[in-house]
């Protein structure tokens, strides 16, 4: 059995800071864990990933202490079904608007009775021959609330059932919005939303998470335990910007 140990941590109370994976390199992923996240996302969604990408990045990320965890391109059944099928611990579905499309994301996400998933997880094997008696347990379901809409029901769409928690995108929350995020006023109502949702999750007694960067200690301390804290694209920037800056090549 693989215990999902940030899932573990977040029911504890406890935040899980995980790192996200675009560049498409499973050896950039286990770097990541090695290096002692919690978790780290593979982002299907934007990111450079193809399907033996992704499974070879799952792998790779079990030999470290990370979970691995992905986020699905789209709220699709079998998109769902197929990151789970390849290893993945945690799932992150992008754009939830509604009750109908947390239900359907929850559907995918285990086998019944708790939902509809379909057997198959042939590159989940290195899991362990158990797999199946433990994982509908151990896997973490979080949908994204990056919408004004979500946010307007986001109690509703987090009290479903199968829903472990949430994970806001504040960039296309910002969006949605129409606000001026360097603006007071702007700014004022982008967080307001955000703590609309915190407590929705405090409410439906579910995980609330946030893409954070390098705001992820202020989110902490507000009471988000889903936290992701940078991408490997921004960390491979911000390590070559700090050398050429102790060279004297950046001010």
């Amino acid at each position: 059995m693989r215990i999902n140990t940030a899932k573990r941590r977040m029911l504890e109370g406890k935040p899980a800071i995980g790192a996200s994976v675009g560049l498409g390199s499973p050896l950039a992923a286990e770097i990541l864990s090695l290096a002692g996240f919690d978790f780290v996302l593979v982002d299907n969604q934007h990111g450079f990933w193809e399907d033996d990408s992704t499974m070879l990045a799952f792998r790779s990320i079990c030999l470290g202490p990370a979970v691995p965890t992905a986020r699905v391109r789209q709220n699709d059944f079998y998109a769902i079904g197929r990151l789970l099928d390849r290893g993945a611990l945690g799932i992150v579905v992008p754009m939830v608007n509604s009750v109908e499309e947390a239900q359907a994301a929850a559907l995918a996400a285990r086998y019944p009775p708790q939902g509809g998933r379909s057997v198959g997880p042939f590159g989940a094997r290195f899991h362990g021959s158990d797999y199946r008696s433990w994982i509908d347990d151990e896997v973490f379901l979080a949908v994204q609330i990056e919408s004004e809409r979500a946010v307007n029901c986001a109690e509703e769409i987090l009290a479903v059932d199968g829903v472990d928690g949430c994970w806001i995108g504040p960039a296309d929350l910002a969006n949605s919005m129409g606000v001026d995020l360097s603006t007071p006023e702007g700014a004022e109502a982008h967080e307001a939303a955000i703590l609309r949702v915190l407590e929705a999750c405090r409410k439906t007694n579910k995980i609330p998470g946030i893409a954070a960067g390098e705001d992820a200690q202020r989110r902490i301390e507000k009471g988000f335990l889903f936290v992701t804290a940078g991408e490997d694209a921004g960390f491979v920037l911000s390590g070559a910007r700090g050398t050429l800056r102790k060279l004297g090549r950046l001010p």
